[in-house]
């Protein structure tokens, strides 16, 4: 039976990822998370795991011996960047690059996806979209330059130490259990609040106008599993749907899920300094590599999103 750690679990796609791998394609799966962290995933093995510390990553891969890496640690919010930038830094390349050194040191050679972002191509120009995974980088805030960096890094170390380094861009992933500091997850949390009469039927938004590219988690894991057994050592793979859409769109089809009569106001704590208009992947090399096509609609996700907020709150 093929091993699998998944790095950093605790967060969003961690507990997606884990149940993939073992349900889907057989592995036995071991996961880490922060010491302060909760995280109890079914026929998974769970370790205490800081990234900032070598000799910790060390001492974990020669206990599990691991066959297949997956690196989801990381600080990914791109407003927490734009307040953090220096722990953003240290977890997403200072992390990342102990990670690679660990592997880098062992008796052998495991397969490493390491996950990126779609933000990474940051200000894309006319006639660039679907954006390709060749296309010139141009981060646009903080955590977009940490993935570049990353990304890098990683594909220096595949060249220099004929490492087995896969990496992706993934593009907006969404669906039940995101945090709402995500857009969905937010615009969902406050509808499922004001139909439960917890807040006054006003939704607070950011910038409307953005164009995202959004898919559903469970079917970016499903490539992430595809990915780290079928793709090619220091390529890189954009993880997405294809398409993109309005945030305004977005949210008027999560609207149009509720009874309520929902008035719509802009919060300026909810622009960012800097925002990129369209984001879209073009994910022709991923299907080429894998066979691998997104099958959740967006309809679904949001209407589950929605649900899920509508249990919690």
């Amino acid at each position: 039976m093929s091993k699998a750690l998944i790095v950093g679990a605790a967060g969003f796609v961690g507990s997606y990822l884990a149940r993939e791998l073992k349900n889907n394609h057989g592995m036995e799966v071991h996961a880490t998370k922060l010491a302060h962290e909760q995280l109890e995933i079914s026929g998974v093995a769970i370790h205490d795991l800081n990234i900032l510390n070598k000799d910790e990553i060390v001492a974990l891969l020669y206990e599990v011996r691991p066959d297949y890496i997956f690196h989801l640690a990381a600080q990914s919010s791109v407003s927490v960047a734009w307040k953090n930038p220096g722990l953003t830094i240290d977890i997403n390349v200072k992390g990342s690059v102990n990670l690679m050194d660990a592997v880098r040191e062992l008796f052998y050679k495991p397969r490493v996806l390491l996950i990126g972002s779609g933000e990474e191509y940051g200000h894309i120009r006319e006639g660039e979209t679907p954006i390709k995974e060749d296309n010139y980088l141009r981060p646009g805030n903080i955590y977009a330059a940490t993935k570049v960096c990353q990304n890098m890094i990683a594909s220096i170390y595949t060249q220099a130490y004929d490492m087995q380094l896969m990496m992706v861009r993934a593009f907006n992933h969404i669906g039940p259990c995101q945090s709402p500091i995500f857009v969905i997850s937010d615009f969902c949390k406050q509808v499922a609040e004001i139909e439960a009469g917890k807040k006054e039927p006003v939704m607070y938004v950011g910038n409307l106008a953005a164009k995202r590219d959004f898919t559903d988690v469970r079917d970016v894991v499903r490539a992430y599993a595809l990915l780290v057994q079928k793709g090619t050592p220091g390529e890189t793979y954009n993880v997405g749907s294809g398409h993109a859409h309005e945030i305004r769109e977005i949210l008027d089809l999560i609207i149009s899920f509720s009874p309520r009569e929902i008035r719509v106001e802009i919060d300026p704590n909810k622009i960012r300094p800097v925002d990129v208009p369209i984001i879209e992947a073009d994910i022709t090399k991923l299907n080429a590599a894998t066979g691998w096509k997104p099958q959740i609609p967006l309809e679904q996700t949001i209407q589950e999103t929605l649900d899920y907020w509508r249990e919690r709150v």
